[in-house]
């Protein structure tokens, strides 16, 4: 056996899942594999139905994250040429908020028979929005009532978390809802599979499950939210409660067929994509506000005040390291809403000139908008083609693109888009600021780095020195930074992020000029922000004349 000692992390995504083979002494990742999931995203018709979804439901199969262990665990592992038995853990990351209704022993209840024709017994993706009215009504009484953790979430609690989905299968389908024993959080069902122990994650549980202070919202107050809900916690949700970086437990002979990694290596408790991201980024210290950028946005940061801060995703002791106050906000959309773009609203004159390139249509579009001064294309846009998570917290917002004319090209608009994700991580950085959190750096991971124009238009906006994570799989890294912890070979994680993870500093600089402009057009997407978000309803009166009646019992 080599001195040398590996961990592999493995992170779940919303299309696919990745696994990494990491040195444990340095965290030089050695090898990686990707394998995508089978089934998608499930937005249009159930597996074998041809029953239609409705608007805003993203549905998963469990047994695609299996086959992620399956495969590209095995084929990271073989690529990086370490002998297994020198590996001593493993770590996972997870999508949130995703949940998946389960039986008593995880089985998930899609796969049982009589519930495969059943929309609500598969997984619900974080980007299921539907839930939006249960969320609004929790929300609405969590303030008439006056519940002490409401603030803990900037005062609005979201359509993607555990409460608002659970009450919508209770009120949709009772059926699922009596045969589900738990309704688990998929970062704490995969760890469930490898380990068999079913250990709920601080992180999930605390910004998406309501948990502050070792407590859930009470049983009077699901009570009065709805008759026969009030043991929803207690029946459906509660279980051990896992320290991040702690070993949850050893990996089974069944999961070690799967995954070709030694019987009884450390499992580590299941963690969040976005906030394992901050110990790969070694940006643990307060002040360090990590972006991990793909198709949605997710900020955290740690501090060493709490704080109220309006329409974030929560404050939770212990959310992102242990010994800080971890904060989470959030864009739905931002590489989804380039993406859209792009397939829907470019001229075939465009993609020509791509292919004639040998370039990707996105990088033609990001060449021609680079030549643009900032304001030169005379746009703005709002960034809510997914709703907005923070700081509005309102998943039936919808995107705007205001001051077209007839000479508006598509590289304007492109460019305008780009923009717009940057006004609403500015308004997510001045929300924190206010509310007395400090905010010194912006620090970058994920897939969406490499597109400069868009980093420096960020570093102009938000007015921050931006600095990058050098790792392509920089969640996954952070998933085997926690599973070197959890088999002992670190103290604490930031031990484990002072040696494995590490951050480019400084890799972009606000330039000055562009800084002044950019904060005329922010004045403007503010004004935009406040009149489409507070107080005025159009974008939901359109979506109730574009969106059919919620799905029923039958599904």
């Amino acid at each position: 056996m080599s001195p040398e000692k590996y961990t592999v992390g493995v992170d779940f995504g919303t299309l696919s899942g990745r696994a990494v083979v990491v040195r444990v002494s340095d965290g030089h990742q050695l090898a990686a594999a990707e394998h995508a999931y089978r089934h998608g995203v499930i937005t249009d018709t159930l597996p074998g139905n041809t029953r239609s979804l409705p608007a805003q439901w993203a549905l998963q199969v469990p047994e695609d994250y299996l086959d992620v262990l399956r495969t590209a665990v095995p084929a990271a592992v073989a690529e990086s040429g370490v002998d297994p038995e020198d590996i001593i853990g493993i770590g996972t990351d997870f999508t949130a908020c995703t949940m998946v209704p389960v039986r008593e022993d995880g089985t998930p209840l899609c796969q049982l028979e009589g519930f495969a024709d059943r929309a609500h017994a598969y997984g619900k993706l974080w980007r299921h929005h539907s839930p939006q009215p249960q969320a609004d009504e929790i929300n609405a009484l969590a303030a008439q009532r006056g519940e002490s953790w409401l603030p803990r979430y900037g005062g609005l609690i979201s359509s993607e978390w555990e409460f608002a989905k659970g009450l919508e299968i209770f009120d949709e389908d009772p059926q699922v809802y009596q045969a589900m024993d738990h309704f688990v959080e998929a970062a704490d069902w995969i760890v469930w599979q490898l380990c068999g122990t079913y250990v709920r994650n601080a992180c999930s549980a605390g910004y998406k499950g309501i948990r502050q202070e070792g407590q859930y919202p009470s049983r009077q107050f699901l009570a009065e939210l709805r008759p026969g809900f009030q043991d929803f916690v207690t029946e459906k949700l509660d279980a051990s409660i896992g320290v991040l970086g702690d070993r949850a437990g050893s990996l089974t002979v069944e999961a070690s067929e799967w995954t070709g990694l030694p019987v009884g290596i450390a499992v580590a408790v299941g963690n969040v994509d976005a906030h394992v991201t901050v110990a790969a980024a070694d940006a643990l210290e307060p002040g360090h506000l990590v972006a991990i950028m793909g198709t949605s946005t997710c900020h955290v940061l740690n501090s060493d005040v709490l704080r109220d801060v309006p329409g974030m995703c929560g404050v939770v002791d212990g959310g992102i390291s242990a010994g800080s106050w971890g904060y989470e906000a959030g864009q739905s959309g931002v590489g989804d809403i380039f993406g859209w773009y792009v397939d829907n609203c470019v001229p075939e004159s465009f993609q020509v000139q791509a292919r004639r390139r040998g370039i990707s249509l996105h990088d033609h579009l990001t060449e021609l908008a680079g030549r643009q001064q900032v304001g030169e294309h005379g746009l703005v846009a709002l960034d809510w083609h997914s709703g907005n998570r923070s700081v509005l917290v309102d998943h039936e917002l919808s995107g705007v693109m205001i001051g077209q004319t007839l000479h508006t090209t598509c590289v304007d608009m492109y460019r305008a888009l780009l923009e717009a994700t940057a006004f609403g991580t500015r308004m997510i950085v001045e929300t924190f600021v206010n509310s007395g959190i400090r905010v010194d750096e912006l620090v970058v991971a994920g897939g969406l780095l490499k597109n400069h124009l868009l980093m420096q238009i960020y570093a102009d906006v938000v007015g921050l020195p931006l600095s990058t994570v050098p790792s392509t799989q920089a969640p996954a890294l952070g998933s085997a930074i926690h599973a070197a912890v959890a088999a002992g070979a670190y103290p604490d994680v930031y031990a484990a992020a002072r040696r494995m993870g590490s951050r480019t500093r400084n890799a972009y600089l606000p330039i000055a000029h562009n800084v002044a402009a950019y904060d005329r057009l922010y004045r403007e997407y503010v004004a935009a922000h406040d009149w489409f978000g507070r107080g005025n309803d159009m974008m939901r009166r359109l979506r109730r004349i574009a969106t059919p009646e919620p799905v029923g019992a039958s599904r």
